[in-house]
């Protein structure tokens, strides 16, 4: 989660690099490199080894064009375009009719190609050299690693199965248990494919050890393809024109009798026809075509006579009626009117009303009127003579049908009989020209339509083999090398429970690293021609990195509380042989050096090391003064050499924790506290015993010795989360550190206290 006590940006870059840690990936690569660079060269050797005892297949591919673009219409002679999608279609099916077993044990019958039951059972070019045999396994195993369409695309164009053998049973026929594993085998050697920029060609390819019969099988297939197509039309040809024959002559037969039928009735009942309908019946066509003619034009002339009388009942002018509105001669009278009405008003403006203009001008306005009124009572007059016009004409017309309908309804049975009988010819006739111009239409395209499938590149011999892939195979290797080894790589990673970067201690133990001590060879630690202990190299060589280390560490535990320094700290480790003792020594060391007044006592009591070291194991030390057997001038002794004062563990007892967790301990300190600038005390293990987590409640900070790269991670933790309160906790120290290991965990961190950078400014 972003943390808020950052501003946005700043939050969600940190995001960013939490999720990908480029730098974090490139120390994971230099760490592991040689690792994965030799399970890498493994890989390729494998390969290589299993390339080469691999028996070399070679490929040969035909190449057949379905020219499907332009067809002839199903019944029809006239050339349409097809449907590319079902082309498509078309094309996939005729690849399952290739590799169908019908169609290739043609192919095996035809080029002889079954086995013998022994042969067939373990073909010469599948056996396997022992080696070969050996490293199979590895292979498939590389294969289940990689995804699963990925591995169908290298297995099916990597490894290829061969067709092998040509001979035939002794007897010159192959048993069917032959032709069976035959064709299984050129099965399995077949591919059939459309070529991925040409939609319409379709590649044939056949794998054999043998690049000859390679060749010949590619062949083989594709013409035993064009003549299964050629043999396939030819016999639907055949087996539609003899169903056809057989279905015209009866057809014929049919028509030809419902023929007769229909002139034997007409000849019987003496009926004349006109084109297909008799004079009577064609009168009553024509007169209900007129009929409905007239009823049209009867109630459109209706509907105006109706919408007159409406005008007429309301008192409406009918002037404004839109079929006498526009007709006659009232466009032009109104226009008149018009015209005078405004002279007339002209004439008002200028002479007043009595002037003899204005009179004339409103006499010819009446003449106007008048005239206007007698047209439009004319056009509604005209409108109700068209109307009964069309009344009697319709009268008429319905008498005329009535007797002609009359004459009709006399030989209605007849002509049912008569419109039954041609029915029957005409539905017979349909069909018999149906099947006929159909039987026409199959004979010509089984005699004239060209083929639709050629072969457009035959097979040749091909010049090198298509398996092993050398290219293939290498970056198959490597790939498989590559991914194994990057495994391997982050399962040693996790293996390896110890500490190695700052902040992994950060982030499992919410602390932080107050110095990394590195590891010490004998060439560091010599003065003078002698090799000094590692615990006196701060005061015998200062400036080296060892003791700017030990001051990181002495300035980490001041930082914890800069307004009240700790003064008693607690040197402590989560399992022995961490250096913890040593570290407590350097310390003291340090800051002895510096002029600090330090105690150093030796709470180990059960393995007192720093005793061992100062040779005070028979003198009294921290048990005698716990018991009271001795004074604080006999236990604690000043080391001239080191520059402070140690006390010892003193006598054994068998109760160390109580004696550690006793007031006179707290008091002891105490007076230790104003006596001393700093009280060091080494302690025992926090893992195994309690007595470390007794003394930090009387020390102000402790400090846990991790040893780099070694501790496992999951006991230090436990180690820290047994102390209750985590406050007393100044820090971590690693101690031990492989300088070259871990600058490829974290170069930035490691590196400034190695050679390249120290050496460089302040010398060692």
């Amino acid at each position: 989660m972003p943390d808020d006590r950052l501003p946005p940006e700043i939050s969600e870059a940190a995001d960013v690099q939490r999720g990908f840690d480029l730098r974090g990936t490139l120390s994971f690569v230099w760490r592991q490199w040689k690792l994965i660079a030799a399970i890498t060269c493994v890989a390729l050797v494998v390969g290589t080894v299993y390339m080469l005892n691999e028996t070399p297949l070679y490929t040969a591919t035909t190449e057949l064009l379905f020219d499907w673009q332009q067809r002839k219409a199903p019944g029809s002679l006239d050339t349409v375009y097809s449907d590319p999608e079902a082309d498509i279609a078309a094309i996939e099916a005729q690849m399952a009719v290739i590799q169908s077993t019908v169609f290739l044990r043609r192919v095996v019958e035809r080029e002889h190609l079954a086995l013998p039951t022994a042969i067939a059972a373990r073909a010469p070019g599948n056996e396997k050299t022992p080696l070969a045999e050996l490293v199979s396994p590895a292979i498939d195993y590389a294969y289940s690693l990689i995804p699963t369409s990925w591995a169908e695309v290298i297995r099916n164009e990597v490894e290829p199965q061969p067709v092998e053998g040509t001979s035939i049973a002794t007897d010159g026929k192959p048993r069917p248990l032959d032709e069976l594993q035959a064709v299984g085998a050129l099965k399995g050697a077949l591919k059939v494919s459309r070529t991925p920029k040409q939609r319409y060609v379709l590649a044939i390819s056949v794998t054999s050890p043998d690049p000859m019969q390679a060749a010949r099988l590619a062949n083989a297939v594709s013409d035993a393809f064009l003549v299964d197509k050629l043999d396939t039309r030819f016999e639907a040809a055949k087996r539609a024109s003899a169903w056809l024959s057989d279905r015209l002559t009866g057809l014929r037969e049919q028509l030809r009798e419902s023929e007769e039928a229909v002139a034997a009735f007409r000849a019987q009942h003496g009926l004349v026809q006109s084109g297909s309908l008799t004079l009577n019946q064609q009168q009553v066509s024509e007169l209900n075509a007129k009929l409905i003619d007239a009823r049209a034009e009867l109630a459109q002339k209706s509907a105006r006579v109706s919408l007159l009388n409406a005008f007429l009942a309301k008192g409406a002018n009918l002037q404004t009626m839109p079929d006498i509105a526009d007709a006659g001669d009232l466009p032009n009278l109104r226009l008149r009117a018009s015209a005078l009405s405004a002279e007339e008003a002209d004439l008002l403006a200028r002479f007043g009303e009595a002037h003899p203009r204005v009179v004339n001008i409103r006499a010819q306005r009446r003449d106007i009127d008048r005239a206007i009124e007698v047209e439009t009572q004319r056009l509604s007059a005209r409108i109700k003579n068209d109307y009964q016009l069309a009344q009697a004409r319709v009268s008429s017309l319905e008498k005329s049908l009535q007797q002609a309908t009359g004459q009709t309804n006399l030989d209605d049975a007849t002509a049912i009989r008569l419109r039954e009988l041609e029915r029957t010819a005409a539905v017979n006739k349909s069909l018999f020209e149906d099947y006929l111009k159909q039987a026409k239409l199959t004979h010509e395209q089984s005699t004239f339509e060209p083929q639709d499938v050629r072969v457009i590149t035959p097979a040749l011999a091909p010049g090198g083999p298509s398996y092993p892939n050398t290219n293939r195979f290498i970056l198959l290797s490597l790939f498989v090398g590559l991914f194994t080894g990057v495994a391997g790589a982050l399962a040693k990673e996790k293996l390896d429970s110890g500490f190695s970067t700052p902040k992994q201690v950060e982030d499992l133990l919410g602390l932080p690293l107050l110095a990394s001590v590195n590891r010490l060879i004998s060439r560091e630690r010599r003065v003078d021609g002698k090799t000094v202990p590692i615990y006196q190299v701060p005061i015998a060589k200062p400036l080296s990195r060892y003791g700017e280390s030990i001051r990181w560490l002495r300035t980490g535990i001041h930082m914890t509380d800069v307004d009240q320094p700790p003064k008693v700290v607690q040197i402590t480790s989560a399992v022995p042989n961490e250096g913890k003792t040593t570290i407590a020594l350097s310390m003291a060391a340090s800051a002895a050096a510096a002029k600090v007044k330090v105690l150093l006592i030796d709470a180990d009591l059960r393995h007192p090391a720093a005793t061992r070291i100062f040779d005070l194991q028979k003198k009294p030390g921290l048990v005698d003064l716990l018991l009271g057997k001795a004074t604080v001038q006999e236990a604690i002794q000043f080391q001239e050499k080191s520059g402070y004062w140690v006390l010892g563990a003193g006598n054994k007892t068998q109760n160390p924790t109580d004696l550690l967790g006793s007031q006179r301990m707290k008091a002891m300190l105490e007076a230790f506290k104003g006596a001393y600038d700093l009280v060091v005390l080494d302690t025992p293990p926090m893992g195994p015993v309690v007595d470390p987590s007794i003394i930090a409640q009387l020390c102000d900070k402790v400090v846990l010795v991790v040893r780099w790269g070694s501790t496992p991670r999951a006991l230090v933790k436990d180690c820290v989360e047994k102390l209750q309160d985590r406050r007393k906790f100044a820090g971590v120290a690693f101690n031990l550190v492989n300088e070259r290991a871990a600058r490829k965990y974290d170069a930035y961190t490691f590196s400034y206290y190695g050679k390249r950078y120290y050496s460089k400014y302040y010398g060692s």
